[in-house]
């Protein structure tokens, strides 16, 4: 590993809330940053703090990402022009292609983020299974999908119900399937939205395993050597999109959680990982059972709840492994502490479906105190644009233990205010003050039975 000038200015690829989190952390560590921005967020609270910003994409393509922050090309010609060294691109939009990481190599940038071969290697989904499988790890019987015919018998073979899942990941053309009559359409389907959302057509099955736990692991490596930085709990979800997130994942068993870390090392040890990565599993605690998922190559949204749990800055971390610095601390180094809890508050209505909300904010009024953290790019008079993710902030709520942490998170969702767009805060405070979800450990389902007992 050969060490580089430490970064001066960083060209920030990203918008929103992870856009305002890396730019902190940069101007902690004494490094400007450049914003990309486009369409509608010239004028937003990131391009504030920033030292400065630039466009990438027209301005009448307000609400089109693909004019800007998905156009590889504009970011690194953006950098260039900006006199950057480096580009961070948070998560979503280009932080996973290799594309950009091979244009930054290109073009002499730094790219804060895995190599491009360790990008394609997470990004390719049937790829990652196959990679872990090799490693040993247990993975949920399935495989890909070519013909009619050979699609139904392996859902035979694999047994009902079946997952059709995309190559691309993300949660993109994912569907349950439970009886033979629907598959052939619930594939052609997901065939047309991966290949809309990723340019991968690609699909493949995997058995359906119900009730289960989503577990990850937050793993940080150098190139040469990996560690992790314990594990979390996302399974409130909806659709396959999270929605809560926790560390470390409650009631899970010390044997199982020390397996499913000891696997998620051996597969960023496999690749020879860089950076930020997170491998994510399916766990089932009551058969001692866990099933590899997949590997994002990025920071992940729920990541302020390990360094709650942890201590360190996770983003700089990733830009020290990009400065060609080995590993500041070894395994035994890493002190879990405390429990943390995640909110994603989303533009979203609950009591409608889960309708998206755009539209401008005319109030915003979020929490302070012991344990409280908020990240978010929000204030009064911003606009929420109809053609991006809909997230406007995440409540983390830490303590000594879980039951201080949900405490203090139930009074800090009181204490949240945002008008002029419907939210996710009412949601959040209702399910956190299920006894259910008090008591730990729900699964994958447990958001489901929820609305269907509260809408039902």
């Amino acid at each position: 590993m050969t060490p580089r000038q430490p970064l001066r200015r960083v060209l920030v690829a990203n918008r929103g809330e992870i856009a305002v989190r890396i730019v902190r952390s940069c101007r902690s560590l004494g490094i400007e940053t450049v914003l990309a921005v486009s369409g509608p967020d010239a004028g937003a609270l990131p391009a504030r703090l920033a030292d400065a910003a630039i466009r990438i994409g027209p301005p009448d393509r307000a609400g089109a990402p693909a004019a800007g922050y998905l156009d590889v090309a504009a970011v690194v010609g953006a950098a260039r022009a900006a006199g950057a060294d480096a580009i961070h691109p948070g998560y979503g939009f280009l932080a996973e292609n290799p594309r950009l990481a091979r244009a930054c190599a290109a073009a002499g940038l730094v790219f804060i983020g895995p190599t491009a071969e360790q990008l394609e290697a997470a990004g390719d989904k049937l790829a990652a299974r196959a990679r872990a499988a090799a490693a040993g790890l247990p993975v949920i019987p399935g495989g890909a999908v070519s013909g009619p015919a050979e699609t139904a018998g392996l859902a035979e073979r694999i047994g009902w119900p079946v997952l059709v899942k995309a190559a691309g990941g993300g949660g993109r053309g994912l569907r349950t399937v439970r009886r033979p009559a629907d598959l052939g359409a619930a594939v052609e389907r997901a065939v047309a939205e991966a290949g809309a959302a990723f340019g991968d057509p690609r699909v493949y099955l995997e058995r359906y395993v119900q009730p289960g736990r989503h577990v990850e692991v937050q793993l940080l490596g150098d190139g040469e050597r990996v560690i992790h930085l314990g594990d979390r709990d996302c399974s409130v979800q909806r659709r396959y999109q999270k929605l809560l997130e926790e560390a470390p994942a409650p009631q899970l068993p010390d044997g199982l959680r020390a397996e499913i870390r000891r696997a998620a090392v051996a597969f960023g040890e496999l690749l020879g990982y860089r950076g930020l990565g997170t491998v994510e599993f399916l766990a089932e605690p009551g058969r001692g059972r866990f099933y590899f998922l997949e590997m994002n190559a990025r920071i992940q949204v729920e990541h302020p709840v390990t360094e709650a749990v942890c201590g360190l800055d996770l983003v700089a971390e990733q830009i020290a492994v990009a400065e060609g610095r080995p590993l500041r601390l070894a395994q035994d180094d890493v002190r879990l502490a405390g429990h943390a809890i995640e909110c994603r508050i989303n533009a979203e209505d609950p009591a409608d479906g889960f309708r998206p909300s755009p539209g401008t904010v005319t109030r915003a009024v979020f929490p302070a105190g012991p344990g409280i953290r908020v990240d978010t790019h929000l204030q009064a008079g911003a606009a929420v644009p109809a053609g991006y993710d809909s997230l406007l902030a995440k409540v983390i709520a830490s303590g000594r233990d879980r039951a201080e942490a949900l405490d203090r998170l139930r009074r800090a969702l009181a204490r949240c205010e945002i008008a002029g767009v419907a939210t996710t805060i009412p949601l959040h405070a209702a399910l956190t003050a299920q006894p259910e979800f008090a008591r730990g450990g729900v699964d994958t389902g447990y958001l489901a039975r929820f609305l269907e007992g509260n809408h039902g």
